[in-house]
């Protein structure tokens, strides 16, 4: 991200980011940031909306232990594999000539795609362990997931990252530390299309019994339509530009979930 600041003309209707300070406060040498938090707050927001799902239905299967196992394994597959992922997705070739900088977390990188993948996995080697079956697992977490998701845009946002492209819009902003053009802010369309509106459908559809994989496949089919649609109002990573066809990165790994989405859902309406 460019850090050079442009003057903003004071007759400017568009909205202009605040340029909220990354860090949050200071403890020695410790700063805690804003993004970290978002972290947090994203997990948090997980394992308390999972307690009224659990209470929602006290004689099912889950129980809160079994809550706090899940999300043990979660939170390490969101965080490994969303470094692995922005590593092999966006930045293989300089991360293989300077590999040590794969560690350097502080400088930023994560990968959704690389952290759904990471969580599917934990979620399998989990139901392994368990004897359980794995889409009752992904099934019971998926209407949770956009939470996490929705915080996290909001710590793009604040972090002034993954600004959108240029745009006349009545709502575009501006961002100072980027360049004086008003771009669309895509990180407030993915924290309301990928986290509260995927939230809302997932917690309406979940209410009741569907066949297994169902309200998994419907997770895939919903965010892979959401962060497609939503990548046309953003800006394209500069190391990569777009590719094949005009898709930027994002929209090459999303389309795959639309489709294995629709193929599950098919999968288990026919299977009930």
């Amino acid at each position: 991200m460019r850090t050079e600041f442009y003057p903003i003309p004071e007759s400017t209707p568009m909205f202009v980011h605040p340029g909220f300070d990354p860090i949050v406060f200071s403890l020695g040498p410790i700063a805690i940031r804003w993004y970290g938090l978002m972290y947090v707050v994203g997990f948090a927001l997980v394992w308390w909306f999972g307690l009224q799902r659990i209470k929602a239905n006290p004689n099912g299967r889950w129980n809160r232990q079994h809550l706090d196992d899940v999300m043990f394994y979660g939170i390490l597959g969101v965080i490994l594999g969303g470094r692995i992922g922005y590593v092999l997705f966006y930045k293989f070739g300089e991360f293989m000539t300077m590999p040590w900088k794969i560690f350097y977390v502080w400088e930023g990188g994560m990968s959704f795609h690389g952290g759904f993948l990471g969580v599917v996995i934990a979620l399998a080697w989990f139901a392994r362990s368990r004897k359980q079956h794995w889409l009752d697992l992904t099934d019971f977490m998926a209407p949770l997931v956009p939470l996490g998701l929705a915080a996290g845009r909001l710590g793009n946002f604040i972090n002034a990252e993954l600004w959108g492209r240029p745009t006349d819009v009545a709502w575009s902003m501006i961002f100072p530390m980027v360049d004086k053009l008003p771009r669309h802010p895509s990180q407030l369309y993915q924290f309301a299309l990928e986290g509260v509106l995927l939230f809302a459908i997932l917690w309406w559809y979940s209410a009741k019994s569907r066949p297994r994989g169902a309200v998994s496949a419907l997770f895939l089919i919903g965010y892979g339509v959401f962060r497609f649609v939503v990548e046309y109002a953003r800006e394209p990573d500069s190391f990569l530009g777009l590719l094949a066809m005009g898709w930027s990165m994002g929209q090459w790994l999303s389309a795959p979930m639309v489709l294995a989405g629709i193929v599950m859902m098919a999968w288990a309406y026919r299977e009930k």
